[in-house]
C-alpha cells in the first residue's frame, strides 16, 4: 500500500471548468482568448496524478451499504435488511428493494444513480486535462481514467438500461447525450479494448489497486457475458464469438503464472485486514488504508453484527438459510475461525467469525456466551422476515461477514482491508460459463471442480446444468456485489422467491430513472413500467 498524494478539490475544478465555460469575454491577445489561455494554463499544471487519485476515490462506493451495493445485493436472494420493530425501518426503503416494489422517488434508487454519475464526471474531469497536458505519464493516467469511467458507467447501465455520456471538454450546461442497450455496452467494450494497451502491466496482486491490463480483461469478460441482457432482458442470448473471447480472456489471466487460486486455508486472505499483502487471488481492489482511505470499510460488518459483538454493529443485514445450506460443511467458504490478530481476542473456543454466523455466538476474548438487548441467548437463526415483529427480532436471520473484521484499530474507520472487485476465481467461473453456453458443459464442470477442489468442496458430478454454475457463482460470490447481474443473466431474477412469493413485474429488471434526473436531461427515458 502506497501513501496518498495531498488531495486537492475536485469540485473546486469543476467549478473552474464551469466558470470558464461561462465566460464571454472578447478580448483576444495574439488571437488566443483569455478563456483558451486559462485553459491552457489549467491543462498544463493540474497534477494529474492527484486528479486519477480522485477517481479511485470514488469506488469506495462500492463498499457503502445504503449505495450500489444495497441495489445489488438486497434485490437479489441472498441479502435482505429486515425491518427490527423500531429498527431498519426508514420508511420501508429496505424492504421495498427485497420485495421488489421500489419506484422512482425511492431515495437509495436516486442516490446511486447521482453518486455513480458523479463519479463518471470525476473522470471525464481527469481527461479534459490531458490534451494540454505536459506530463509524461498522461497516456497511463488518460487509460486509467477511461477504465474507471466505463467500469462505473457499465453498472449504471446494468443497474438503469441506459447512462448519461459526455466527451471531455463539451458544454457543461447542455445534458449529456444517453446510450442504452446494445449501443451502451458495444461502446463500453470497444473502449476499455482502446485503452488496454495503455494500462500497465499487472505484476499479479502487488498491482492490483491500480487498473491495468489484467483487470480490463475481467471488465471485458463482465460486460461479454452480460451483454446478450440488453439485447433481451427478460431472456438473453449469448453469441458464440463473445463466449469464445471470455475463454481466451480467461485462460490468459489463468495460465499467466501471476495469481494463484487460494487454498482452503488461505482463501479468506483474499478479504483480510491485509489482503493487499497475503491474497493470492485478487486483480482489481478499492484500496483502504487504515487511518488515511478508510472509505468506510467498517460497514461490512457494522452493518450485519449484533449491538453486543465485537466489534458491535447496526444489527442490520442478514441472509436466508438456503443460501447457507447451498454448501457442504467443509467447504471453507461456508466460514471459518479466521485469526483476528489481536491477543487480547484469542478465540478459545475457535468460534467461526468470517462467512456465515448462526446459532449462538461467544465473547472471542473468553468464549462466554453473549447475549441480545434482553439478556436472552445471542443465537442467530434461520429464520428471518422481511417484518420482524417478535421478542427475539434481534437475532433473526443469518449473519454473513465477507470481511474478515479489522480487530487492531482503536477508530473502527481505520479499517484496511481492500474492497475486491475482481479476483481469479471469478476468471474461473466466467470462463466455466462462457464453456457451458457453447456447449462444452464437460469443459465447464471441470474448470468448476478445479475451484471446488481449493475450497475443500467435492466435485461436481453428473451432467452439469445451469442452475448449478448459477449456485457455484453465489458459494464464491456471495454479497460480492454480482448477484442481481448473475440472476438476471441467468433468468432467475424476477423469480418466486421465500420472501417474495409471487413473480415480479418485468418492469424490475431495471430500477427507474430517477424523477429528478428526468427533469434536468431531456434526453433520459423514464424505463417502461414506472
Amino acid at each position: 500500500m502506497k501513501k496518498i498524494a495531498h488531495k486537492i478539490s475536485l469540485c473546486g475544478l469543476a467549478l473552474s471548468v464551469l466558470a470558464t465555460g461561462c465566460t464571454r469575454l472578447k478580448e483576444n491577445l495574439n488571437s488566443t482568448t483569455t478563456q483558451q489561455r486559462a485553459e491552457q494554463f489549467l491543462a498544463a499544471t493540474a497534477d494529474l496524478n492527484v486528479l486519477i487519485q480522485s477517481a479511485y476515490d470514488g469506488l469506495q462506493s462500492l463498499h457503502t451499504q445504503d449505495l450500489i451495493t444495497s441495489l445489488m445485493e438486497n434485490s437479489s436472494n441472498e441479502s435482505l435488511v429486515p425491518t427490527r420493530g423500531g429498527d431498519w425501518d426508514d420508511n420501508g426503503v429496505w424492504r421495498v428493494i427485497h420485495t421488489h416494489q421500489w419506484n422512482a422517488d425511492h431515495q437509495q434508487v436516486q442516490n446511486v444513480f447521482n453518486n455513480l454519475l458523479g463519479l463518471v464526471f470525476n473522470c471525464t474531469n481527469v481527461l479534459t486535462f490531458i490534451p494540454g497536458s505536459t506530463a509524461p505519464n498522461k497516456a497511463r493516467i488518460e487509460a486509467e481514467a477511461r477504465f474507471i469511467r466505463a467500469f462505473t458507467m457499465f453498472n449504471v447501465l446494468e443497474l438503469y438500461g441506459q447512462v448519461p455520456f459526455r466527451q471531455p471538454g463539451e458544454n457543461l450546461l447542455n445534458p449529456p447525450t444517453v446510450l442504452a442497450g446494445t449501443e451502451a455496452i458495444n461502446f463500453l467494450i470497444s473502449e476499455v479494448k482502446a485503452i488496454k494497451n495503455n494500462l500497465p502491466a499487472a505484476t499479479g496482486v502487488a498491482s492490483a489497486t491500480r487498473a491495468t491490463r489484467d483487470a480490463a480483461d475481467m471488465l471485458i469478460m463482465k460486460m461479454l457475458l452480460q451483454k446478450g441482457t440488453y439485447a433481451n432482458r427478460a431472456t438473453p442470448t449469448f453469441a458464440a464469438a463473445d463466449m469464445a473471447e471470455v475463454i481466451s480472456l480467461a485462460d490468459g489471466i489463468i495460465n499467466s503464472g501471476r495469481y494463484t487460486l487460494s487454498t482452503p486455508a488461505t482463501f479468506w486472505n483474499n478479504y483480510a485486514p491485509n489482503n493487499g499483502a497475503i491474497s493470492t487471488e485478487n486483480i482489481f481492489t478499492s484500496e483502504n488504508i487504515g487511518g488515511a482511505r478508510g472509505g468506510n470499510m467498517r460497514s461490512a460488518w457494522y452493518k450485519t453484527n449484533h449491538y453486543n459483538q465485537n466489534k458491535s454493529g447496526w444489527n442490520g443485514f442478514s441472509t436466508l438459510a438456503e443460501v447457507y445450506d447451498k454448501f457442504e460443511a467443509g467447504d471453507v467458504r461456508r466460514g471459518v475461525a479466521y485469526p483476528t490478530g489481536v491477543a487480547s481476542l484469542p478465540n478459545p473456543g475457535n468460534r467461526i467469525n468470517t462467512g456465515f454466523l448462526i446459532g449462538q455466538q461467544y465473547n472471542l476474548a473468553n468464549d462466554a456466551p453473549l447475549q441480545d438487548r434482553r439478556g436472552a441467548p445471542l443465537a442467530f437463526t434461520r429464520e428471518v422476515r422481511v417484518q420482524e415483529t417478535g421478542t427475539n427480532l434481534e437475532v433473526t436471520g443469518i449473519r454473513v461477514y465477507r470481511y474478515p473484521i479489522d480487530y487492531g484499530p482503536a477508530n473502527d474507520e481505520q479499517a484496511d482491508n481492500d474492497y475486491v472487485i475482481y479476483r481469479l476465481a471469478d476468471a474461473y467461473l466466467m470462463k466455466a460459463e462462457a464453456q457451458f453456453r457453447s456447449g462444452n458443459a464437460t469443459g465447464a464442470q471441470a474448470t468448476i471442480n478445479l475451484v471446488r477442489a481449493q475450497r475443500g468442496a467435492s466435485a461436481l458430478t453428473g451432467t452439469l446444468t445451469a442452475a448449478q454454475i448459477l449456485d457455484e457463482r453465489q458459494r464464491e460470490f456471495y454479497w460480492d456485489g454480482w448477484r442481481r447481474m448473475d440472476e438476471i443473466r441467468f433468468g432467475t431474477f424476477l423469480a418466486a422467491r421465500t420472501l417474495k412469493p409471487s413473480v415480479s413485474d418485468p418492469k424490475y429488471l431495471y430500477f427507474p430513472i430517477p424523477n429528478a434526473a428526468l427533469a434536468v436531461n431531456p434526453n433520459l427515458k423514464q424505463n417502461p413500467g414506472y
